[in-house]
């Protein structure tokens, strides 16, 4: 017998609905039902919850080749958790934007490098597109480090898409606004995001 039957055989012997055992397994009810319909497995640890609860070994709550289904799954969430994580930590990088002396600041030969909100040479309004590109990547990445903690791979995604996007239009502004020392340090953290994320797949 498939593990979701014998997670509905199981529940069904002790009377409770899919809310109540999530209750019991401290997930949520998406998660049984997902369970029960065979379009997922739990992770090691809930699976070992499952067992636990219901008093039986991990050998008879899932079979040898879902065992195999289910190492390969929590593989590949570990591996998303790590990526995220990563690029987390790598849009945090762009803080240094605030502290390093990575932008040209003068004119002719009396040209000085200085940290971002030291620049005075440039307009008003590019000066505040610098600033709110930086201050969102690195919003993004804390966001991104604190997501990769939990349990939700949709979340993950969405905040490396944002990272990535975020470092592209960095990355292409800076150059743009003829920044370079700023755009090769942006091109360089986007580089590394996209190596991890092709490594990964």
């Amino acid at each position: 017998m498939e593990f979701n039957k014998k997670l509905q055989k199981l529940r069904a012997s002790e009377n409770l609905t899919q809310e109540e055992l999530a209750e019991k397994l401290y997930v949520s009810r998406t998660a049984i039902s997902k369970w029960e319909s065979g379009r997922g497995y739990p992770s090691i640890d809930s699976l070992k919850a499952i067992a636990e609860f219901f008093h039986i070994t991990i050998d008879e709550l899932i079979g040898g080749a879902e065992i195999i289904t289910l190492a390969e799954q929590d593989r590949k969430e570990s591996s998303q958790k790590y990526t995220a994580l990563i690029c987390g930590i790598l849009d945090c990088l762009y803080i240094l934007l605030f502290l390093l002396p990575v932008f040209g600041n003068g004119g002719g030969t009396n040209v000085s490098s200085v940290a971002l909100l030291s620049v005075t040479e440039i307009g008003t309004w590019v000066k505040i597109v610098f600033i709110a590109v930086t201050a969102l990547t690195v919003v993004n990445g804390f966001c991104t480090i604190v997501i990769s903690n939990f349990d939700r791979s949709v979340w993950n995604k969405h905040r490396i898409v944002t990272g990535i996007v975020l470092s592209i239009v960095g990355t292409a502004i800076f150059i743009l606004a003829r920044q370079p020392y700023a755009g090769v340090f942006c091109l360089f953290l986007l580089l590394i995001k996209g190596f991890l994320i092709l490594k990964r797949k």
